[in-house]
């Protein structure tokens, strides 16, 4: 037996055909529920809605799986059939995390869940904590970056469905790792929503660069809430995820005195109290507004960190000697990478030129350790002309400055597939739509964008060829081979460094000191008894070292080290412990 229900207040009739027979349901109610209780169906069961005399029939918008896609019929699915082994499990505190941010689809040859099992070991051997899957939910076609999730509770077939993610799950906890999932509420992907027709999921009210804004603060917004937490805490509880990352949280136009991220907030909170198992949410957001991570009782919306585009832009902006071109003209001196590093918002109310307007709030009086800390995530690879990394722009050695910088700083440490071992497989955007006319336009639009930041047109793939998903995939074969593996050792070194240094885990707002010159491209990061030295310019200097400092790492192992010092070459890194009294170095 199985009770079907489906929110659609405007329907006059609603039927549910099941297995290839057809039954009314009985509504709506007063909150636009219909019911159909049905004795010959359980889990496998095929199923769809018709609504009025469509005479066609439409997906559950809150299927669990789409085993045909998600413009095929649904199937209903049991949590409850699975069998954990993770009882006890406990994910390393936020402020302790080192993120790795992977694509299921890329991040091995077969591009699945199962295969993805295989290569957790090598992230435990990194000192991974945290793994962050890109979107899951079910998206039309077969490969894409999963933002244009259509069937939101359901997961993406070609990755191996629900049981897959649950035994990546598991897997994963059971060699001690937490698994965050990022989820996309800002906008449902343009094949296989079938919202529409239900109810108002969306608004008119309100545009996103995706189109019409979902409805959070109109008539019947409770409902459209309603469907987005369930989500977020299906998620969290049946597949056992430790949390989410929340994309573009600033498409959000919500206006209501409870604002839909601080309802969610309160409600994960509350679930992980029935759990007893911790839960964290991460937004992204381009506002620099530090509301979003103040708690709620200091009257914020509650979300626990969120990721930090300024450290990024200004750190890579430094490092590529390129044209600064798009959102990286607000970038580009050291001055910029220091007051990031010590306040996080560069842009913290005053003028972008990027955005034509005074942009940002201060967030200098919040722990750091509520921002995420990265030089390239899927976005800053991927929405480049030939998706190429770090590594490949700036070279290595400056990738290896990158590294330093971002596992020392007082963020939480995030690195995106591959980077740990400067993977020469770009990451590029591909999307499988099968209509061609949104596959053309996709690529069109794709060509404007790249566009604005100087790129020649030719150079971008065409996202909906194979061919540009294929080459994202990573060749683990690098690994072991010798600029690579010295690139995985110096993140292997650096990731040790961070966890067994208590100054390193401090993320407490003033307890981070940067000095620099701008002439000499000397960069100077104080972190308690630790200074991490970065020669950024074209000439070497001469770091000075007392009797009882202690030289950590270094990136080059042509730097000259003295009795008294050190001589440090261009493009060079040093993290130094120092002693008591203190040390005198160059970017002093």
């Amino acid at each position: 037996m199985h009770r079907f229900e489906l929110w659609a207040p405007f329907a006059r009739q609603i039927a549910v055909e099941a297995d290839g027979a057809t039954y009314e349901m009985e509504g709506p109610d007063e909150q636009g529920w219909w019911v159909a209780e049905l004795d010959n169906a359980g889990p496998g069961t095929n199923y769809g809605f018709i609504v009025d005399d469509d005479g066609t029939y439409c997906p559950d918008p809150r299927s669990l799986w789409q085993p045909e896609g998600v413009s095929g019929l649904s199937r209903l699915y049991d949590h409850a059939a699975f069998q954990w082994t993770d009882a006890g499990f406990q994910p390393a505190p936020l402020p302790a995390a080192i993120v790795y941010e992977l694509h299921i689809g890329t991040f091995t040859p077969p591009g699945t869940f199962d295969a993805a099992i295989d290569k957790l070991d090598h992230l435990v051997e990194l000192g991974v904590t945290h793994v962050e899957l890109m979107p899951v939910a079910s998206f039309d076609g077969e490969f894409g970056w999963g933002y244009d999730g259509a069937e939101l509770f359901a997961v993406h077939e070609p990755y191996g469905g629900p049981d897959a993610l649950k035994r990546f799950v598991n897997a994963a906890h059971g060699k001690g790792l937490a698994v965050l999932l990022d989820v996309v509420y800002n906008h449902f992907g343009p094949v296989g929503n079938y919202t529409g027709r239900f109810g108002p999921y969306l608004t008119k009210s309100h545009r996103t660069p995706w189109g019409e804004a979902v409805n959070l603060e109109g008539a019947w917004s409770h409902q459209v809430r309603r469907f987005f937490c369930d989500n977020a805490l299906m998620w969290m509880s049946d597949f056992h995820i430790d949390g989410l990352r929340i994309d573009a949280v600033h498409a959000f136009v919500d206006r209501s005195a409870i604002h839909f991220l601080e309802q969610l907030a309160q409600e994960t909170a509350s679930l992980a109290s029935v759990l007893g198992r911790h839960l964290v949410l991460i937004a992204e957001s381009n506002l620099n507004d530090p509301r979003i991570v103040t708690p709620r009782e200091s009257g914020g919306l509650g979300i626990d960190a969120q990721w930090s585009d300024d450290f990024q832009r200004s750190l890579f902006a430094v490092l590529d000697s390129g044209p600064r071109m798009g959102y990286y003209a607000d970038f580009g001196s050291l001055r910029q990478l220091a007051k990031a590093i010590e306040k996080t918002f560069v842009y913290d109310g005053i003028y972008s030129q990027y955005h034509r307007r005074s942009h940002g709030r201060s967030a200098a009086h919040l722990s750091q350790h509520r921002f995420l800390g990265y030089i390239q995530n899927h976005d800053q690879v991927g929405n480049r002309a030939i998706g190429d990394r770090i590594s490949q722009i700036a070279g290595m050695d400056r990738a290896k400055i990158a590294a330093a910088l971002v596992l020392t700083a007082p963020f939480v440490p995030m690195l995106f597939q591959g980077e740990e071992w400067a993977a020469s497989t770009p990451f590029q955007y591909f999307a499988d739509h099968k209509n061609s006319e949104l596959a053309r336009s996709v690529a069109e639009g794709r060509r404007r964008e790249f566009a604005a930041f100087g790129w020649d047109p030719r150079m971008i793939s065409d996202p909906a060829r194979r061919e540009t998903f294929e080459r994202s995939k990573l060749s683990w074969l690098e690994v072991t081979e010798s600029d690579h593996f010295e690139m995985l050792d110096w993140y292997r070194r650096l990731i040790r460094l961070r966890q067994s240094t208590p100054a390193l885990k401090d993320g407490e707002p003033g307890n981070t000191l940067v000095s620099f010159d701008e002439s000499t491209g000397a960069l100077c990061m104080r972190r308690g008894d630790v200074k991490v030295i970065c020669n950024l310019g074209k000439s070497g200097f001469s770091l000075h070292l007392g009797t009882e400092d202690q030289l950590l790492l270094c990136s080059r192992g042509n730097a000259a080290e003295r009795v008294d010092g050190l001589d440090l070459a261009p493009d060079t890194v040093a993290v130094v412990r120092v002693s008591p009294v203190g040390a005198g170095d160059h970017s002093d």
